[in-house]
C-alpha cells in the first residue's frame, strides 16, 4: 500500500516538475523559482551525473527503486521516455527521446536565465 502511494506520488511529482521545467520560464512570477528548479535538474544531471551517469535524476532513481519493490520491470534510462511510453503507448527510440529532452532542457534553461537578467535589469531601471 504504502510503495502504490509513493508509486502515484512519484508518478504525479516529477511529471509536474518536468512540465514546470518545461514552461515556468514563460510567467514572470514563476521564473525565479522556474530558475531553481532548471539549475537543480542541471546540477543532478551534470555533476551527480559525473558519478551516476549523465542525466542522472534523483527523482528517477528513487522512483524506480519504488516501481521495482513494487515488481514493475518497465523502467527505462529516461523518465521522459518512460512517461512518454505510458502515455502514449509509442515507444520512441530512447536515444532520440534523451536528444529531444536535451534540446528542450537546453532551451528552457537558456531562456530561464536570460529572461530572469532581463527581469533584474528592468527592476533596477524602474528604481
Amino acid at each position: 500500500m504504502w510503495y502504490e502511494l509513493l508509486n502515484i506520488f512519484f508518478f504525479i511529482f516529477h511529471t509536474v516538475f518536468t512540465l514546470f521545467n518545461v514552461v515556468g520560464w514563460m510567467f514572470r512570477r514563476t521564473r525565479r523559482l522556474h530558475l531553481i528548479t532548471i539549475l537543480l535538474t542541471a546540477f543532478s544531471w551534470f555533476v551527480v551525473g559525473i558519478w551516476y551517469g549523465w542525466g542522472y535524476c534523483f527523482c528517477t532513481d528513487w522512483h524506480w527503486q519504488v516501481r521495482e519493490i513494487l515488481g514493475y520491470k518497465d523502467q527505462t534510462r529516461s523518465y521522459i521516455h518512460f512517461l512518454v511510453l505510458k502515455l502514449t503507448g509509442i515507444n520512441f527510440n530512447p536515444q532520440l527521446v534523451e536528444k529531444i529532452t536535451l534540446l528542450i532542457f537546453l532551451f528552457c534553461c537558456f531562456m530561464s536565465i536570460w529572461l530572469n537578467i532581463a527581469d533584474i535589469k528592468k527592476k533596477r531601471l524602474a528604481r
